[in-house]
């Protein structure tokens, strides 16, 4: 149920820039603003319309950027959902862009420092300054912003999952957390709510893993647990190698199905969240469910190409989100 992130197919990044007590910062990485906000800085005091600020500029110029924060937000969460969005960010980058693990993990220590300081009232950094006040309005507890750290922090460490459970542990920290966020920030949370956006957030994440698993074993990351492919007959030497069996594509369809269902699981919270949210949460919903749909329109056989969702469906897609809106 994430707004927090695009699809990856901007070609690049976008030079942003704007005052932040006294400095400048760029949106394009937040890597890039270390120098200025990171551990080994020392911090100019900054006014909350500063900080504010800069955490905008981060949402419009990221190279992942926050198309959610224009027309589908109500005015007066725009300024929320962007520091909300400049937290997830850091967090992301501080994981992903170092190009150094053990460096990474460094930086999200400091970050979760920064986090539990901002929870103290103490914050200093330009996202927990404008992050503060936002905690407070809308009584959002510290947990989902920590396992966000967490499932960060365990990307550095686990490149391969064992078990299913251990990979729907690592989604509920992973992406359940935002889910969580958006229900406070739209005052709609409640054990119900949650359930259906974890729901929700978990489908998503795991259709992304089943469209990318050749791109992942690129770069190392295995999210086809070991005992489902043990369940299936698939060995790890067909893994490495990339084999298309039938024992394969039984698995890739146990587990489309699998993520199909608990993305129907979540269908009840759209209709419980308050005017173009609503519309925000189909589309995401309707987007996981057309990316399992591209999955099996190839036969399952992810190893021989990315399923793509096209822009037809999409658009028909947001026709019929529209549609059961008004």
């Amino acid at each position: 149920m994430s707004s927090f992130s695009s699809d990856g197919s901007d070609p690049g990044p976008k030079a942003g820039d704007c005052r932040a007590g006294g400095k400048s910062v760029t949106g394009r990485s937040v890597i890039t603003d270390l120098s200025h906000w990171g551990p080994d800085s020392s911090y100019p005091p900054i006014l909350q319309a500063d900080a504010e600020q800069y955490c905008r500029t981060l949402a419009q110029t990221h190279y992942e950027n926050f198309p959610v924060a224009s027309w589908l937000l109500p005015r007066h969460l725009r300024q929320h959902f962007c520091n909300v969005y400049a937290y997830c960010r850091w967090a992301d980058d501080l994981g992903d862009e170092t190009g150094d693990r053990p460096r990474s993990l460094q930086l999200l220590r400091w970050w979760e420092q920064q986090l539990n300081r901002c929870y103290l009232g103490e914050a200093e950094h330009p996202v927990f300054v404008a992050l503060g006040p936002t905690i407070r309005r809308y009584s959002i507890p510290r947990e989902p912003f920590a396992d966000l750290i967490s499932a960060f922090i365990q990307d550095q460490t686990v490149l391969r999952y064992e078990t299913f459970p251990q990979l729907l542990d690592y989604c509920q920290r992973s992406a359940n957390p935002v889910g969580r966020i958006v229900l406070h920030l739209c005052e709609r949370s409640t054990a119900e709510n949650d359930a259906w956006s974890d729901a929700i957030c978990t489908g998503l994440q795991l259709a992304n893993f089943w469209q990318d698993v050749d791109r992942d074993l690129n770069i190392g990351r295995v999210y086809l647990p070991a005992d489902l492919r043990s369940q299936f007959g698939y060995s790890d030497m067909d893994l490495e190698c990339r084999r298309t069996t039938p024992e394969f594509l039984d698995m890739m369809h146990f587990l489309v199905e699998d993520a199909r269902t608990r993305l129907r699981a979540g269908h009840p919270l759209i209709k419980k969240m308050p005017g173009r949210i609503r519309l925000d949460i189909d589309l995401f919903q309707r987007g996981g469910l057309l990316t399992l749909q591209a999955i099996e329109r190839i036969g399952y056989r992810v190893w021989d190409q990315r399923p793509v969702v096209r822009k037809s469906e999409l658009l028909r897609a947001a026709i019929k989100t529209l549609l059961g809106w008004t």
